[in-house]
C-alpha cells in the first residue's frame, strides 16, 4: 500500500500528539498522518504509578483520541527508512508514503548498561509499551526483594510506588553520593531520601552494581561494596538514549550530544524534517551546552514550536534553550527543580547569589492540613536575573515551580520577585506577609 500525505508524524508520544493538533490548528487544511510503531502506547509520566496507585494499569493507556477528533490519520506501522531525495517513508509492513513535511517524535530508549547478568529473566528496563508492563508489574509483585537501579526522578519514583505493596522488600541503588544528586543541592535531596527511608526503602548511595547473579533469572545482585543482596525482579531507572537510528541513516546532523541537531524551531539540516521530543537534541538554557534532559514537557512545548512552523514560521522563538525543569512526588512530599542548582552553577563558574525560606503553605497556621513550603532560589550576582530555584512541600510546591521557570524563562530580576503581586487566600496559600517567592529574594545575602 502506497500514500501520500502533505504532514507525516513519526511517533505517536506526547509529542508526537502534540505537534499534530498543533498542526491542524495553523494549517486546518493539510492531510496530517501519525505513524505509531506500539498498538497500545502509555503516558510517560504514569508508568510508576501503574504499579500500585492505579487500579488497573489500563488506566495509564495514552489513547489518539484528539488525534482522530481532529479529522488526523493514524497508521500502526514501523518506520524502517527515510529517503529524503524522493521524500518517502518506507516501513516494515511494505508500505511506502510521500511526505511534504516529516516529523521525527521517535522518543528514547531505555538505557541497559553493560552490567554481566543484566540479560537474565527479571530485568526489568522501562519501555512504554502497554502489553510489556503488565507483563512487569505482573512479575514484579511476585518477587520479595526489588532493586532499581539509578537514583534519579525515575528510581526514586518507583522506589514510592513499590514501597506500598506488602511484602516487598525495596532497594535503591545510587552510584552518585546523594539521590536526585541531578536536579537538587543536598539539602532538597535529603528531604526524599528520609521520606524513602521512613517508608522501609533501603537506600543504597556511592555504589555501582558490578554484577546480577542467577541461573537464567536473577536471584541475586553483587555491588560494588562488596556486599551481595538476594533479588526476585530488578528495574532499571537510569534514564534513557534518544531514538536517532532513523535520522542518522537518513543522513540528519547529530548535535554534540546524542539527539538530532535541530535548530530554534526544530528544524533539522533538512528544511522538511523536524525532530521535537527525546529524540531532538537539547541545550542548555544558560550555558548552550548539550543536555540529556527528557521531560514530557520539554516535548510538548517543542511539538508546539514545530507544529506552529512547519510551513512558515508563525511562532517566533528567541534562542532560549532547554531550562530543565521538573517536578515529583514522594510520599505527599512534593519537589521541584528549574534552572541551575546552587551546585551546578558554582560548577559552570557562575557567580551568583542565594536566598532561602522556610513558611507554611497556608494562614494562619493552624489552619487545617497545612503543610510547610521550602524555596530557594538562585540568581546572578551581578545582573540580579534568577538562574534557577528549588522548592519542597505540599501540593502547591508543583505550581511554584511552574512560577519559577516561568521566571527564569522571563529573566526576572531579584527586585522584581521581591516586589512580585500576589493572590493570597488563607485556605489557598501563604500569608502575604510571608509569601515563599518575595521571602527567599528578600534573604539572599549580597556578599
Amino acid at each position: 500500500m502506497d500514500g501520500k500525505t502533505d504532514i507525516l508524524i513519526i511517533g505517536a508520544g506526547p509529542a508526537g500528539i502534540v505537534c499534530a493538533v498543533t498542526a491542524r490548528k495553523y494549517y486546518p487544511g493539510k492531510k496530517i498522518t501519525v505513524m505509531k510503531n506500539i498498538e497500545k502506547g502509555v503516558v510517560p509520566c504514569g508508568i510508576p504509578y501503574m504499579f500500585a496507585s492505579l487500579k488497573s494499569p489500563d488506566e495509564n493507556k495514552l489513547g489518539t483520541n484528539a488525534l482522530e477528533e481532529n479529522g488526523i490519520e493514524v497508521i500502526v506501522d514501523q518506520v524502517e527508512k527515510v529517503n529524503r531525495d524522493k521524500k518517502t517513508v518506507e516501513t516494515k509492513s511494505g508500505n511506502i508514503y510521500d511526505y511534504g513535511k516529516l516529523i521525527l517524535a521517535t522518543g528514547s530508549a531505555p538505557i541497559v548498561p553493560p552490567i554481566p547478568g543484566i540479560g537474565k529473566k527479571g530485568v526489568y528496563p522501562i519501555h512504554k509499551d502497554m502489553d510489556f508492563l503488565k507483563k512487569s508489574i505482573k512479575n514484579v509483585k511476585k518477587a520479595k526483594n526489588i532493586l532499581i537501579v539509578g537514583g534519579g526522578f525515575i528510581g526514586v519514583e518507583f522506589a514510592d510506588e513499590l514501597s506500598q505493596i506488602q511484602g516487598l522488600n525495596v532497594y535503591l541503588v545510587e552510584m552518585l553520593p546523594d539521590i536526585l544528586a541531578n536536579s537538587f543541592d543536598p539539602e532538597f535531596s535529603s528531604l526524599a531520601k528520609d521520606k524513602l527511608k521512613a517508608k522501609g526503602v533501603n537506600i543504597l548511595t556511592n555504589i555501582r552494581v558490578e554484577e546480577f547473579t542467577g541461573d537464567k533469572k536473577v536471584e541475586g545482585a553483587r555491588l560494588s561494596n562488596g556486599k551481595k543482596i538476594p533479588i526476585g525482579s530488578v528495574i532499571l531507572g537510569i534514564g534513557a538514549l534518544p531514538n536517532t537510528k532513523l535520522a542518522v541513516n537518513a543522513g540528519l546532523d547529530l548535535g554534540k550530544g546524542k539527539g538530532i541537531w535541530v535548530d530554534e524551531y526544530m528544524r533539522s539540516v533538512d528544511p522538511d524534517i523536524f525532530a521535537v521530543g527525546d529524540c531532538a537534541g537539547k541545550r542548555d538554557f544558560y550555558t548552550r551546552k548539550d543536555t540529556p534532559v527528557m521531560l514530557a514537557s520539554t516535548a510538548t512545548a517543542e511539538a508546539r514550536i514545530a507544529g506552529a512552523n512547519l510551513y512558515q514560521l508563525k511562532v517566533v522563538r528567541e534562542n532560549k534553550g532547554t531550562i530543565a525543569i521538573y517536578s515529583t512526588y514522594v510520599d505527599g512530599l512534593v519537589l521541584g527543580s528549574a534552572g541551575l542548582t546552587e551546585g551546578t552553577a558554582k560548577k559552570e563558574g557562575f557567580e551568583i547569589v542565594v536566598g532561602s525560606a522556610e513558611v507554611m503553605d497556608k494562614h494562619p497556621a493552624a489552619m487545617p492540613d497545612v503543610k510547610k513550603i521550602k524555596v530557594k532560589l538562585i540568581f546572578s550576582k551581578q545582573s540580579g536575573i534568577i538562574m534557577g530555584g528549588q522548592v519542597a512541600g505540599g501540593m502547591s510546591a508543583g505550581e511554584i515551580i511552574n512560577i519559577i521557570g516561568m521566571a527564569i524563562q522571563q529573566r526576572v530580576s531579584l527586585s522584581e520577585l521581591e516586589t512580585l503581586q500576589m493572590a493570597t487566600h488563607p485556605y489557598l496559600t501563604s500569608a502575604p506577609t510571608m509569601y515563599p517567592l518575595v521571602l527567599a529574594a528578600q534573604n539572599v545575602k549580597h556578599v
